[in-house]
């Protein structure tokens, strides 16, 4: 099989959705000949009684819709409903080190995985083993361990409630709090940052908000590749004529003109709405200073006799507010209008913007969060929302779009490096061991104890670990000094190819797929990133019969590991309700009730105090945090440097590549791509579609070089360059990241060009 034809760029000049998504559908169904049955499990996709989406967090609609999912859900789903098997005989083929010579995007066209295998290394194969030869291995080496320290329990975003509730009570009986987790590299910032604040480290919004809103600010979020079926809610925001300010150093198609893929007329006539009424067209971590601009003008305006905030909310409410006063009046506006790339102008049409509004929903993506001070900078956005007194109220609130579709779901039900003493009590009680109470490890973390030689084994529930993280080199040679490494998975990946000493790969039941135990069909639950839970039954047949369902990987690696457990792991591993009774047991304020409340068609919400303006923080208030000065990243004083942001893909979802296209960019076959100013390529002496090399600009001594970038003009501020992820993860020190959440800054590396010679 070719898997790569010959690169091709060329602008793309249509409205995003429209008939270009309806034919990217089409085409991924007929790619993994699923046409007849991914069609109809699609009509199940997000609907109550079916499955939920596997790709991203977005929550659903009120289910008048008969078709509740986008292209990149399509695509999600033919993904792990696709008719290619990666079997035995595969395995048998390839050894790892021919498998590692291949493509992310080949190791996953193979197919589904469908029974579990055992690393060789006599033969350098992957070989077939049983479930119990593959649990005993795990129990094993876990009880060898001088430490449970010594183990790293990775967690992916798409397992569901039931299983990640279980595996953080397997790991903390087993005792230890290590819980490295996809949001560590995504959505940290808002889970530490915003608690301080507001006191929940979630959004604040429900969907029926964007109906209400007066102004919708996207700050650093490409909604069209991402969360797709969040334009609906856009479009029809601007169809009622409220403004959308979007804030990107890329300007991204959807945010521009999209077309409904679910809009006969808009399909019929080959029609679309305009988006962004307010591109702001930020340099890579000026939005700090945009928002301090945006309240500079606010409180100028006050200054002159104007009253623009809401003196109510914030007397009754907040503290803070003079400090921030303060430090946001010391600034000058020539030094604001530097840092962020904007004109004064601009951002007080901003300020206006949001002045006029009575309601204002702020989102924001990873744009915000993959900084160095990414967990301040969200602060930062919620003292403005505060300003105005938009939280509590109808179209208000402060929106993190979360990506995977359980990350925020996994964090909840306790899959947490940090948790509380409250919670630890509450494990306590309710199944009788005393839980680890010092710190785990998060990612960063997890890999330097990796490389330190004091963490032995890793087990991966889903993801794409060793491709997610930063500075692949050394992370690779940080999993190839383990002991153990286990891969729960759906499909062949790169994690399972750079591994330890000894290694399993262990297929799971895909999301689309249906749960039979010996008392009946069960189901699964998720949180979206609204705090919206919802049941999830698949409807599709299970890819073999040799697979299993996440809740009992998890319940007999436990029975494995632990022979004097004080959990019933042998009926959690059949019952689902009873799992869910002891989520209610763990969590009784959130949970309460759980199996009865599930059994509603559109779940139910969980609580969040502020969206009632009720404050969980120590003092009861909703708290106004002064983050000093302009800057969210280290300076670097380095004429040739250029602030590189890693992106997605419009055919990507997370680490999954489902082609080499990225079509809302114009890029074709090809993703070593380096997008990159007009101006800034001149001045530099590069020429049109130059290939060129990449290299981190960093103290420590380490040499990070990526080869064979293809320079595309592209309209992107001056100093500021992006490309794909994971391509350039190489580029991402180990050590840059937030110190408060630990998430990488993988939206402002430094680095310099290289010319080749």
């Amino acid at each position: 099989m070719s898997e790569q034809k010959i690169p091709r760029y060329k602008a793309y000049d249509h409205p995003a959705g429209g008939w270009g998504a309806a034919g990217a559908t089409a085409k991924v169904l007929m790619q993994q000949s699923v046409i007849a049955k991914g069609s109809k499990a699609l009509l199940s996709m997000n609907q109550p009684g079916g499955f939920k989406c596997p790709s991203c967090a977005f929550p659903d609609a009120d289910h008048t819709k008969k078709l509740e999912f986008c292209e990149n859900g399509a695509k999600a789903l033919a993904w792990e409903a696709t008719k290619h098997r990666a079997t035995r005989e595969f395995f048998a083929e390839h050894t790892v080190q021919e498998l590692m010579a291949q493509s992310d995007y080949w190791l996953e066209m193979q197919g589904r995985l469908t029974e579990p295998m055992r690393y060789d290394p006599v033969s350098d194969h992957y070989v077939p083993c049983s479930w119990d030869e593959a649990f005993a291995l795990i129990g094993r080496h876990l009880q060898a361990l001088s430490s449970p320290h010594e183990a790293e329990f990775y967690t992916s975003g798409r397992t569901p409630n039931e299983a990640a509730f279980l595996y953080s009570i397997f790991v903390r009986e087993f005792g230890t709090n290590n819980f490295p987790d996809c949001s560590n590299m995504c959505h940290e910032p808002t889970s530490r940052g915003l608690p301080p604040a507001i006191g929940v480290g979630k959004g604040t919004i429900v969907l029926d908000d964007f109906e209400h809103a007066e102004a919708i600010f996207v700050i650093g979020q490409n909604t069209g590749t991402n969360s797709p079926r969040m334009m609906s809610n856009l479009v029809e925001a601007r169809k009622r004529n409220a403004p959308i300010v979007a804030v990107n150093p890329m300007p991204e198609r959807a945010l521009i003109r999209f077309a409904e893929p679910q809009d006969v007329v808009q399909m019929a006539t080959f029609g679309s709405t305009e988006i962004s009424s307010e591109f702001v067209h930020i340099r890579i971590g000026g939005d700090l200073a945009l928002i301090k601009g945006i309240m500079k003008a606010m409180f100028e305006r006050e200054a002159a006799g104007e009253s623009v905030l809401d003196h109510e909310f914030l007397t009754e409410h907040t503290v803070g507010l003079e400090a921030l006063r303060e430090e946001v009046m010391s600034l000058e506006w020539s030094q604001i209008v530097q840092v962020s790339g904007i004109k004064k102008e601009q951002i007080l049409r901003c300020a206006e913007i949001y002045i006029r509004s009575r309601a204002t929903i702020i989102c924001y993506g990873m744009g915000l969060t993959q900084h160095q001070q990414g967990s301040r900078l969200l602060q930062q956005v919620a003292n403005l929302l505060m300003l105005r007194g938009n939280f509590g109220k109808p179209g208000a609130g402060i929106a993190p779009i979360r990506g995977h579709s359980n990350v925020q779901g996994d964090r909840t039900v306790g899959i947490d490096e940090k948790p509380t003493q409250r919670y630890l009590d509450q494990v306590r009680d309710v199944f009788g061991f005393e839980p680890p109470r010092e710190h785990g490890h998060h990612v960063v973390e997890s890999i330097e104890a990796m490389l330190a030689g004091t963490a032995k084994v890793f087990i991966g529930m889903g993801g794409n670990f060793i491709h997610a993280v930063p500075d692949t080199e050394i992370a690779y040679r940080a999993m190839r000094g383990l002991e153990l490494t286990v891969g729960i998975a759906t499909k062949l990946n790169r994690g399972h190819l750079v591994h330890g000493k000894e290694a399993l790969i262990l297929p799971v039941v895909a999301r689309s797929e249906w749960i039979h135990t010996p008392l009946g069909e069960q189901f699964v639950t998720i949180e979206d990133a609204m705090s919206n839970v919802t049941a999830s039954r698949g409807v599709l047949e299970p890819v073999s019969e040799h697979v299993l369902p996440e809740v009992e990987i998890v319940c007999r690696m436990a029975m494995a590991t632990l022979p004097d457990s004080k959990v019933d792991w042998a009926a959690c591993m059949h019952d689902y309700n009873h799992v869910r009774e002891l989520i209610a047991a763990v969590y009784p304020s959130i949970y309460a009730d759980f199996n009865e409340r599930i059994q509603a068609p559109r779940g139910f919400h969980l609580d969040i105090p502020p969206r009632r303006r009720e404050w969980p923080t120590p003092n009861g208030k909703a708290n106004i945090l002064v983050l000093p000065g302009l800057e969210v990243n280290d300076l670097v004083e380095d004429p040739t440097m250029l602030r590189l942001a890693t992106v997605r893909s419009h055919d990507q979802y997370n680490t999954t590549i489902y082609s080499y296209n990225d079509r809302y960019r114009g890029v074709y076959n090809d993703r070593m791509i380096l997008f990159m100013n007009l101006e800034d390529r001149v001045a530099r002496g590069i020429g049109k579609e130059e290939q060129v090399s990449l290299e981190t600009i960093s103290s420590d001594g380490v040499c990070r070089r990526v080869d064979g970038l293809t320079v595309l003009d592209y309209p992107m501020p001056r100093g500021a360059i992006a490309g794909y992820y994971p391509e350039l993860n190489p580029l991402l020190p180990l050590d840059y990241f937030d110190r408060i959440s630990g998430t990488p800054a993988a939206k402002s590396i430094p680095v310099r060009v290289v010319i080749s010679q």
